[in-house]
């Protein structure tokens, strides 16, 4: 099928905005890219902690620079400044650094960096995070050892291993101690769950050819904290987790599957619904299972349709197995050209009124117009 050049744009955009940037500086080995984008979105929900402006902008950089033949430096910083805030609230605004790591790339032996980066469990996640505005939310959490964003972490990447095959990629990855005695002080009571002891992960994956099938798998093992190991919910010394997925990308389809397995890792939070009392800790077993098909129009439009449910089980204080996640997700994203789009996107929840944790169960529907280069 001939595509238009728009249909070109917005199948890479769809997948990764930071694909795309304005060049600041190219010079004798030397680059620069900026990139940003601008996020103007609303929340509709039953739910008053779901509802309302939800508006924000991330902008952030890219560069490297050529040492010599066979070394390149680079290293990449993404923040996110909320804007749904009044004027003057900025100590309470909830932004963040999302991204922060510099390291080196030895040509086909591969590339080793530090700083805030994504944790290797990503590498199969992030397949399924890429719903219009919601996804990305079962096992996948920010600061959650080695399941997404996190602090600390020296990841060491080769691609189509060592030149020697192509498609073939790996990853080995170490995260330091981040505690309640670590210098960035994340250990206050509510941070607890933020914590990590000594983590270790790698991941696996391998394209076949051109025909658009991949397939991905990762692991992760942790220490946990004094702290965490002390809560009421979520037992063990040892945060682990697994993940396979598979996808399809090719002919303006795009299909993925992916499941991942957590012990004592992944948050649960609610109000147990038998006694009356508040649930905080670690399940001490997640099951997650992520499903989404998207088509990319050649005139812009790119419909979606997703599933997402992750499930505590063995859970203590007769909680038991309880759903934590549970949505079917309807949207769709209209691009305009490379830079502007609009989308929809419809959570339709499938918890329980009654389920074990009184997690919220009302349905969000999230329209936004999005700027971005």
């Amino acid at each position: 099928m001939k595509k238009s050049t728009l249909a070109l744009i917005v199948s890479a955009l769809a997948l990764s905005f930071t694909a795309q940037g304005a060049e600041v500086f190219n010079k004798s080995g030397n680059k620069l890219d900026f990139y940003g984008k601008v996020k103007a979105e609303h929340y509709m929900s039953d739910n008053d902690s779901s509802n309302g402006d939800k508006s924000y902008v991330r902008i952030g950089f890219k560069g490297q620079t050529q040492i010599n033949d066979l070394m390149t430096g680079y290293g990449q910083w993404e923040y996110q400044y909320n804007v749904n805030n009044s004027e003057g609230s900025d100590a309470n605004s909830g932004n963040k650094t999302r991204l922060g790591f510099a390291g080196l790339k030895f040509a086909d032996y591969g590339s080793v960096d530090y700083g805030r980066n994504y944790g290797v469990l990503y590498d199969v996640e992030a397949w399924t995070d890429v719903f219009p505005e919601f996804g990305g939310d079962g096992t996948a959490r920010s600061d959650n050892f080695l399941t997404q964003r996190a602090t600390g972490v020296a990841t060491y990447r080769n691609n189509n291993f060592f030149g020697l095959v192509d498609g073939l990629r790996f990853a080995l990855q170490y995260q330091g101690k981040n505690d309640a005695g670590s210098a960035n002080a994340r250990g206050s009571a509510t941070d607890t769950a933020r914590q990590n002891g000594d983590g270790y992960g790698a991941s696996l994956g391998y394209s076949l050819g051109d025909s658009g099938v991949s397939l991905m798998s990762a692991i992760t093992s942790s220490d946990r904290t004094n702290q965490q190991q002390a809560r009421a919910y979520g037992s063990g010394d040892k945060a682990d987790s697994w993940g396979a997925g598979v996808k399809y990308d090719a002919n303006s389809v795009y299909l993925a599957a992916i499941y991942t397995e957590t012990r004592n890792m992944t948050p649960i939070s609610g109000t147990n619904r038998d006694t009356g009392l508040s649930v905080a800790g670690a399940a001490n077993k997640a099951q997650n299972i992520e499903l989404v098909a998207q088509y990319q129009f050649d005139f812009g439009l790119r419909p979606s349709i997703g599933y997402v449910q992750t499930k505590g089980k063995e859970i203590e204080n007769g909680i038991g197995d309880v759903d934590l996640v549970k949505y079917i997700d309807v949207g769709a994203t209209y691009y305009f050209n490379k830079n502007m789009s609009a989308f929809v996107d419809y959570k339709i929840n499938q918890l329980d009124d009654d389920n074990a944790l009184s997690i919220n169960n009302d349905d969000i529907v999230a329209v936004g117009v999005t700027y971005q280069f």
